[in-house]
């Protein structure tokens, strides 16, 4: 790595390669060493297998290293590269018809606002028909528990109980029906009028 700090332009891709197969050979030796440290008696194979891991480490780190070092010369020819093509451009002075058309900007960011503005009032419709509808459920909640108390006190039977609690099931789908066919023709409309 030492040789590496200090090669030129010229060699520094040679020291890389012989770096890189020098450090490719000892992870096949690695390979090598831990398949005999498994072969170990057991009271020195942990010892073993512990060096063996070491080494993989610092190997590892080596290689790390290297790839390091390989990007930020990367780094360094490409920014230099692009130095001396900024250097080596040649400028000129501006055409006499450079403008800037500013208007359709300013159109595209006026309907943007708009869009934005009527978004900001559909929410804020939907959400006080949602909170109307939630004080319309409490309200018809009490009153389902209200003529189920007067029911219950005036004695009906259980099959009318059962036919009012079914009733109030089918129109929740049907309540639930209508808002989707709502929202599906609210769909088609905006879609094929716009």
């Amino acid at each position: 790595m030492g040789r590496l700090e200090t090669a030129d332009k010229q060699s520094v891709h040679l020291v890389e390669n012989e770096i890189q197969a020098s450090i490719d050979q000892i992870f096949s030796h690695l390979e090598r060493l831990e398949i005999l440290s498994s072969k170990e008696p057991p009271n020195k194979r942990q010892n073993a297998k512990l060096r063996v891991d070491q080494l993989k480490y610092d190997v590892q780190h080596l290689q790390s290293a290297l790839r390091n070092f390989q990007h930020r010369r990367y780094t360094r020819e490409h920014q230099e590269r692009q130095r001396e093509e900024l250097l080596s451009r040649p400028f000129t002075t501006n055409d006499a018809d450079t403008a800037i058309s500013m208007d359709e900007s300013l159109q595209f960011n006026s309907s943007l606002q708009n869009i934005h503005h009527g978004m900001d009032d559909l929410i804020g419709g939907g959400h006080s028909i949602l909170q109307g509808l939630r004080a319309q459920r409490l309200t018809l909640k009490g009153t389902q528990k209200k003529i189920l108390d007067i029911a219950n006190m005036l004695g009906l039977s259980n099959t009318v109980m059962r036919l009012i609690e079914k009733r109030a099931f089918q129109d929740k789908y049907l309540m639930i029906g209508g808002m989707l066919l709502t929202c599906v023709v609210m769909f088609l409309v905006v879609q094929y009028l716009t």
